[in-house]
């Protein structure tokens, strides 16, 4: 895994090592290969339709779009307690996926971003805010120089409103809520704690409406083709599509946008669905061979099923890999991008790190996870200790019996070199 690493980003097709390939989808990413201007947007699109606050909240209740940064939270929730708390409201597009592994957002920013912008400019217009506020990713300058172009040609269509960006760190947890406040506020970019969500005290301490690019995209969809076209796609309990990224930290990422209920044997070959399935991303859980067979893309489908979708982010396991392998390297890696301002961030973590790599390696560490996860859960200033934890449970309850293999010295993934001692298996758990 290359956790540092710019890609570049480009519409599919593309040769190029290491680029990421956007695939064209039936609405987020309708005529991406139009070009991302405002021109080739609304050639598109069409004009934003005038909405009120009602007539979008109605909208938003019967779709029920929901937040694609992870957390699946009702957007039109936010949106009405931002209009029902006091003071003016701020509107802030995160495009800082923070993960490395997820490239959705930036797939819309290159590709469509005057999509994501019509979101944020619908959210504000029904607000009455003045500034809308983009958070670009620190690794990726293809994503903030199109957003920054995207803003320059919206300054004419919208010129009432202020538009700011901000950089965003290259670090895990700078795309979390209080993060982004944090370095919009001038200070470092890192999670702090925090006594009331950003919709009542944020920016200023002000109410701030803060959503994924996905989310204002989805909004945006919502607004232009109408409630009923929205519910055109997907299924009756889930309407609309779904961005995924996939293999977003191997060689060749994609990503690509599919219906809600799309069966996941239509998303990824068979000989991927064979193989163990990392769904969510690196605070994600883990799908043993075969078990995306009888599910489909859909968020309360996979929480039914113990899984979560989470950002979309779906990592295949490669060939010659091992799932207790690469959840330590995750688990040292995601130990290593605490905000280290809590005791389980700065302690738990890299013991918990530790206990994996002690799984991993066939020592006695499953005891050490488990006493962990009661110091660990909920506890947290953010969700990141958490999320990492999902992780870990995911591998012992997807692979028992690989544990025990690794216990006993084997394992079912990764062949002995021919000149190594066949009892043990350590490739990429250093």
């Amino acid at each position: 895994m290359n956790h540092t690493t710019p890609r570049t980003v480009q519409v599919v097709p593309s040769d190029d090592t290491g680029a990421l390939r956007v695939h064209p989808g039936p609405r987020l990413l309708d005529g991406i290969t139009h070009g991302p201007s405002l021109a080739a947007h609304r050639s598109v699109a069409g004009p934003l339709p005038d909405l009120a606050l009602d007539g979008l909240l109605e909208q938003l209740r019967r779709v029920d779009i929901r937040g694609r940064g992870g957390a699946g939270f009702p957007f039109a929730t936010k949106l009405e307690s931002a209009a029902k708390a006091s003071g003016r409201t701020t509107v802030v597009v995160n495009v800082s996926e923070g993960e490395p592994a997820s490239l959705k957002d930036a797939a819309v920013a290159m590709t469509r971003p005057h999509l994501i912008l019509d979101g944020a400019v619908l959210a504000a217009r029904v607000l009455g805010a003045r500034e809308i506020h983009l958070v670009l990713p620190g690794e990726h300058p293809e994503v903030r120089r199109s957003m920054q172009r995207a803003v320059e040609e919206r300054r004419t269509e919208d010129g009432r409103l202020r538009w700011r960006t901000h950089q965003a760190s290259r670090r895990f947890v700078a795309g979390q809520a209080r993060a982004v406040i944090e370095l919009m506020s001038g200070r470092e970019n890192l999670p702090v704690t925090s006594w009331q969500p950003e919709v009542f005290k944020g920016y200023k301490g002000r109410p701030t409406l803060l959503s994924n690019a996905e989310t204002y995209s989805q909004v945006a969809s919502l607004a232009l083709h109408g409630a009923d076209g929205y519910l055109s796609l997907g299924t009756a309990d889930e309407p609309g599509t779904a961005l995924l990224t996939v293999d977003g930290d191997a060689a060749r990422p994609q990503v690509l946008e599919v219906a809600h209920g799309t069966p996941w044997g239509e998303v990824l070959a068979d000989h991927v669905l064979d193989r163990p399935v990392l769904v969510g991303g690196y605070h994600g859980t883990w799908a043993a061979p075969s078990a995306l067979r009888r599910l489909t893309v859909s968020r309360p489908g996979m929480t039914e099923a113990g899984l979560a979708l989470g950002a979309g982010v779906v990592l295949p396991l490669e060939d010659g890999d091992c799932p207790l392998h690469r959840t330590t390297r995750i688990t040292d890696y995601l130990a290593g991008q605490s905000a280290r301002r809590c005791g389980p961030c700065l302690n738990g973590l890299p013991a918990l790190a530790d206990a994996v790599r002690a799984v991993s390696r066939g020592g006695q560490g499953v005891e050490r996870i488990e006493h962990l996860a009661g110091l660990l859960a909920r506890r947290g200033a953010c969700a990141h200790p958490d999320g990492t934890l999902r992780l870990v449970q995911s591998m012992l309850t997807a692979f028992p019996d690989e544990v025990d293999r690794h216990a006993e010295g084997r394992c079912s993934y990764v062949e002995p070199a021919a000149d190594a001692t066949p009892t043990r298996c350590l490739t990429g758990a250093a």
